[in-house]
């Protein structure tokens, strides 16, 4: 038993570090002290500024502010790039009330053209559509049609008109200054079919080439920023050789200080626009009405082309047998027609013949027979047309309403 004690080891004294003794807490049994581990060093309370993070890498937070930075100049450029930017659909309701087709039965002016209304019942347009004129209307965004007269124009081609009747239409407003040379600017005004219209004309450092952008109906038309203001006026003979007035010259017009050269008034045998006229259906569109719509548009084409003979080919052989293209010549002399509405359509007779009410817009000379001093008049003729020529033909008509349109709303 002795021997198997003395085969047992010595257990080794115990050690405990050399400062031990000093930090811990509670203190640890005495004994042996030994210095086996490096001595911890205490935290310095008085150290220069806030450690920094565990895992803390420079050369990832560069990639995250150069994204802020980015982002910034990307949100400036969104900014600005909406406060140069315009919305077609917002400028035509802000701008369109005061914007109208203008148009003419002349002697040297295209007859047809847009305008913007000024306070006062002044109305300004291109000259070339109203040079040397017999009659002039003006039909505003809402229908309405108003006789007017040529007060006079400017060297640039501006002509100013007076609308008869109150001066109870919506006026545009003058822009107090030019916007941002890189701002969008629009066009309002009316295609040569009648409809009115909101055009991008791109910005006064990259304009939009016209011709592509609108037609001859536009001139005369006003140049609107972003909220539908008037900083220019599209006039010129044509599109292709048109120029935009600016700011400065119609802020003229609009105090009334523009000085206006007195134009000559036409003595001619008229004509009015030359665009062809399609007659809007209020009723349904079937074949028939179809016909009708083709027939009486072809119509009204050659009375305000004046063009007589190929009138002839719209009757029937008997209405061509009765009538003559001299004595339509004058009854129809300077007379243009325009706004037609095929009203009602009905069959008429084993042959498929046809019945149709049509109304339309008239100009004419105050002078023409008939015209009691007017230039304009709402016309409600009845047609009766038959089937010849493997198609319908104008057999006979009654008016049955004659009505001034143009004075007075």
């Amino acid at each position: 038993m002795a021997e198997q004690g003395r085969s047992d080891l010595p257990r080794p004294p115990r050690r405990v570090p050399g400062w031990a003794v000093e930090n811990d807490d509670p203190p640890p049994a005495l004994g042996p002290r030994t210095t086996i581990e490096p001595r911890r060093r205490a935290p310095v309370d008085d150290a220069p500024g806030e450690p920094l993070p565990p895992k803390f890498r420079p050369r990832f937070v560069w990639p995250l502010v150069v994204f802020v930075l980015v982002l910034g100049a990307a949100a400036g450029w969104l900014v600005r790039a909406y406060s140069l930017s315009l919305d077609t659909e917002d400028v035509l309701a802000k701008a369109g009330p005061a914007v109208v087709q203008v148009l003419a039965t002349t002697c040297d002016g295209t007859g047809q053209a847009s305008g913007v209304m000024l306070p006062g019942g002044v109305v300004l347009t291109a000259l070339s559509a109203v040079r040397e004129p017999i009659s002039v209307a003006i039909v505003t965004q809402d229908g309405k049609v108003r006789r007017a007269t040529l007060r006079g124009a400017n060297p640039n081609g501006v002509a100013v008109l007076a609308m008869a009747g109150p001066a109870d239409r919506p006026t545009a407003t003058i822009a107090p200054k030019l916007p941002d040379a890189a701002a969008d600017r629009a066009l309002v005004g009316f295609e040569l079919n009648g409809q009115q219209v909101a055009r991008q004309l791109g910005t006064a450092e990259q304009p939009a080439e016209l011709g592509q952008v609108v037609d001859g109906g536009a001139l005369g038309a006003p140049v609107v920023d972003k909220h539908g203001r008037v900083i220019g006026l599209l006039a010129g003979e044509t599109v292709a050789t048109s120029k935009i007035i600016g700011l400065d010259e119609l802020r003229l017009f609009a105090d009334g200080s523009a000085v206006l050269t007195p134009q000559k008034l036409g003595t001619c045998p008229a004509r009015g626009p030359q665009s062809p006229v399609e007659p809007d259906l209020a009723v349904a569109n079937t074949p028939l009405a179809g016909e009708v719509r083709e027939i009486l548009g072809r119509y009204l084409d050659t009375l305000n082309k004046h063009d007589f003979v190929a009138m002839q080919s719209t009757y029937s052989d008997a209405l061509r047998a009765r009538s003559d293209p001299a004595e339509d010549a004058k009854k129809h002399l300077t007379s243009y027609a325009f706004r037609p509405v095929v009203e009602a359509v009905t069959a008429a007779g084993g042959d498929n013949n046809a019945d149709a009410l049509l109304t339309f817009t008239v100009l004419f000379s105050p002078n023409s027979a008939g015209a009691n001093g007017h230039t304009c008049g709402r016309l409600r003729i009845r047609y009766h047309l038959v089937r010849e020529q493997q198609g319908l033909r104008i057999d006979s008509a009654k008016t049955e309403g004659n009505q001034p349109g143009c004075d007075t709303d």
